[in-house]
């Protein structure tokens, strides 16, 4: 089933020191377009993120945001970084004795200076920490393809029933084609018979002028060719792999057929559903701009 290329997934990793929340969100767009956002612990992990949403997303744009709290406390060292420290207290000492500055040094606001203090954090293992993370991508994805399925399926629903609707309206041109014939050789006959009153109308001539306007609109191949596509069309909306680009392709060739009917016909009735047609055809446009 065909999928849109909207949609949005969620999911919640919980492991022992930590909580891992991805989120997925995705727009239309001609090619895929993957941005990730990590936070800086994890920016190592971001092509791997990439590659795992390119094997299950072609074309999107598709944001991935993860958060990452801690439930734990980590194995965090800090010490006390003496030779920055003992050059604070240098420096101060020298401004108490040499300006006439109340000497007010405090422990509280030495420890607000920066690098008075080492942070050492333990090293974690990498490929465990993408691992975790891969994991919670796999799952929102889950949820994210369900959605653009669903979506999928209705946007399958919808066109399907245009495509019916244009089917209908292609079944009125091949009916009232050759009424047209007959209705411009019944005028013709009759403006004969007019201008020529006093002589006898060339019912051979009639019917040759006939014949050649019925050559001019006839439009046989083009509905027989548009009833082709629309079967095509039936078909790729049923295909299990993206179809987005075929049905860009697939628009051009209807939309030429429906064209060249309109150039052909000679009948108001058969203009207005032209343009019907057309009009299905521009929501038919609009929808797949949503299909990957």
């Amino acid at each position: 089933m065909i999928k849109s290329m909207t949609g949005y997934g969620r999911a919640v990793g919980v492991f022992a020191d930590k909580q891992i929340t991805v989120e997925l969100r995705s727009v239309n767009n001609r090619y895929l377009d993957c941005t990730v956002k990590l936070p800086r612990l994890y920016a190592f992990c971001e092509d791997a993120v990439k590659q795992t949403v390119k094997q299950s997303v072609t074309r999107g744009k598709v944001d991935v945001f993860v958060t990452v709290n801690l439930t734990q406390s980590t194995d965090v060292s800090i010490g006390l970084n003496r030779p920055v420290l003992e050059g604070y207290l240098a420096a101060m000492k020298s401004i108490a004795d040499n300006y006439p500055v109340r000497d007010d040094i405090s422990v509280s606001a030495i420890s607000r200076l920066p690098d008075v203090f080492t942070v050492e954090k333990t090293e974690q293992d990498e490929d465990e920490l993408k691992a975790q993370l891969l994991g919670v991508v796999e799952q929102a994805l889950c949820g994210y393809d369900a959605m653009r399925r669903a979506e999928g399926e209705a946007l399958a629903r919808d066109l399907t029933a245009k495509a019916d609707a244009i089917a209908q309206k292609v079944t009125f041109v091949e009916e009232r084609s050759p009424q047209s014939v007959a209705a411009y050789r019944e005028k013709l006959l009759a403006k004969m018979q007019e201008v020529l009153s006093s002589t006898a109308v060339d019912e051979a001539r009639i019917l040759t002028e006939a014949a050649i306007f019925a050559d001019k609109v006839a439009v046989d191949e083009e509905t027989v060719r548009l009833r082709s596509h629309l079967d095509q069309l039936r078909t790729m909306l049923g295909a299990s792999e993206p179809i987005g680009r075929k049905l860009d392709f697939l628009m051009q060739e209807i939309n030429r057929e429906t064209n060249t009917i309109g150039s052909k016909c000679a009948d108001l009735e058969i203009a207005r559903t032209v343009v019907d047609i057309k009009a299905e055809l521009e929501k038919i446009r609009e929808q797949i701009q949503n299909i990957e």
